[in-house]
């Protein structure tokens, strides 16, 4: 993976964790199966932005 694609990896990870901290606020307004449902959509982009980061950081600085 090139340094510019590791970039890219990274920002889908952090969007992956903006999406989930929005998820998280609409799911305060809802009730029932739906609030279920994004919560449990939300825990999975928490989960899996967690494990991009992981990846980013256990390579770390890639050298062209």
């Amino acid at each position: 993976m090139t340094p510019l694609q590791n970039m890219w990896f990274a920002f889908f990870g952090i969007f992956l964790m903006f999406a989930s901290a929005m998820l998280s606020l609409l799911s305060h307004k809802l009730s029932g199966f739906w609030r279920f449902l994004v919560l449990s959509v939300s825990f999975i982009f928490l989960v899996t932005a967690g494990l991009i980061v992981l990846i980013i950081v256990i390579r770390g600085p890639l050298a062209d």
